[in-house]
């Protein structure tokens, strides 16, 4: 068996069922786990090979074995040199699709793909997450989350997990009193107040980012990540917020929420200052300017 995937939680999950559940019927020492980026080809290969022992079968983890040259180099081999008796669950975070190795495991084994949700089944597990914990979470403070502190499910489960310590019922108070925005979400906000006029809030939104130590460089680079968003928003046409978010793949959600700044602001606007922002870029890279006072002047042209 694969679990291949860069979801975390499902995969981690998937590993503890199956370990629990082979434990439970045949005993502690029919387990047997090795980490692939420190464990030899031939101590793996023998590991699959050999008997189980004081039980009658055998159950070998191999983590990350992908790591290992000589494992990838023979791997269809290993396949066939596993015991009868011994199961073997192979554990991929990432893996390129274009390798021969990949292709393997998907003939091979039984392969299992624990792909990262979208910003609204993230919002879905978040809120049957917290009603399986005893608590609350409302979908429309569940996507707050989401926004806040950005869509790696580990992430939000480990939040959702320190809210419901706080309080049971979770709603749009404590999130902002217990958890920190992602630089990504604060960036959108800085954009919202800047293309709103309001030179105060954006200022003090670019002015918070720095005492977080993010570098003028690191704002650019999400400034342009965001403009590109509305962007594609803005010249989508009649497409829906999926359609626009599938052909970019994008979260639904995120194209939603830029939906209507995008609209604001208009597409000529947008052009201009994304050909502004690309020419400071340029300077910054090429001339001895400061940079906390080209983005903050940028900033003020947004504003004005």
């Amino acid at each position: 068996m694969t679990l291949a995937g860069e979801n975390d939680v499902l995969r981690q999950e998937a590993i503890r069922q199956a370990a629990s559940s082979f434990v439970a019927k045949h005993g502690d020492m029919a387990l047997e786990r090795l980490d692939g980026e420190e464990t030899s080809y031939d101590r793996m290969h023998e590991a699959v090979q050999g008997i189980p022992f004081l039980s009658s079968r055998k159950l070998v983890v191999l983590r990350g074995p992908g790591a290992n040259k000589d494992f990838t180099e023979h791997f269809e081999e290993l396949t066939s040199d596993v015991a009868e008796t011994n199961d073997v669950i192979i554990i991929e975070a990432k893996l390129d699709k274009r390798l021969g190795y990949y292709k393997q495991l998907k003939k091979l084994t039984d392969f299992h793909d624990f792909a990262v949700l979208d910003a609204n089944a993230l919002a879905r597990f978040a809120t049957e997450y917290a009603l399986e914990q005893g608590g609350r979470l409302r979908p429309a403070d569940a996507r707050l989350l989401i926004d806040r502190v950005g869509t790696n499910q580990l992430v939000v489960q480990h939040e959702v997990d320190k809210l419901l310590s706080y309080n049971s019922a979770i709603d749009h108070k404590s999130i902002e009193l217990l958890t920190e925005r992602t630089p990504q979400g604060s960036i959108f906000e800085l954009l919202e107040a800047a293309f709103a006029g309001n030179t105060k809030r954006a200022l003090a939104q670019y002015q918070e980012q720095r005492a977080a130590r993010v570098e003028p460089q690191q704002i650019i680079a999400m400034l342009v990540w965001q403009l590109h968003i509305l962007a594609l928003v803005a010249t989508a046409g009649r497409r829906s917020s999926d359609e626009v978010a599938r052909d970019a793949h994008l979260s639904p959600y995120t194209v939603g929420k830029s939906a209507t700044l995008a609209r604001r602001i208009g597409l000529a606007k947008l052009k201009k200052f994304i050909r502004i922002l690309r020419e400071f870029d340029v300077r910054l890279k090429s001339e001895s300017l400061n940079a906390d006072e080209v983005v903050q002047y940028y900033l003020l042209q947004l504003a004005s």
